[in-house]
């Protein structure tokens, strides 16, 4: 059961000298990915020497592939302007969203090795020695 007491998403903004950061809490999903584009694009164009934008995800429940699509369109904002786009404090689940689907590589992504460290000790999380996938042989026929 969904507790309907709380906003689906809050978001509270952080401005200094050529950066801003975007503290999301609660769900990047459908019904909320469109509030956090236009945060951000509130914010890119707010300020022309913006340099940095930081979206800190430390305290999402969720992100669907909706939240995903938020993101790159916040991503093709930033690079269109030549502002680096961070993602703090990625969950573990957004972290393998990122993976599966090759976008990870577009966010500088900070506070990782440290949520890294913390999934690995879990049952969920990455094997040991980083290897994300590995190579499996087929049995050799028998006979």
């Amino acid at each position: 059961m969904t507790d309907r007491s709380r906003p689906p998403l809050t978001l509270a903004v952080e401005a200094g000298p050529g950066a801003v950061r975007l503290s999301l809490v609660g769900d990047l999903d459908y019904d909320t990915g469109e509030q956090l584009v236009e945060r951000a694009e509130e914010c890119l164009a707010g300020d022309p020497g913006l340099r940095d934008l930081f979206l800190d995800c430390g305290r999402l429940r969720l992100c669907d592939s909706t939240g995903l699509s938020s993101l790159l369109l916040i991503h093709r904002g930033t690079s269109s302007r030549g502002v680096a786009l961070h993602l703090e404090n990625p969950p573990a689940f957004l972290r393998k969203v990122l993976d599966v689907t090759g976008t990870a590589g577009l966010f500088t992504l900070e506070g990782a090795a440290r949520q890294a460290e913390q999934a690995e000790q879990t049952e969920d999380g990455p094997p040991p020695g980083g290897a994300r996938y590995e190579a499996v042989r087929p049995p050799a026929p028998s006979g």
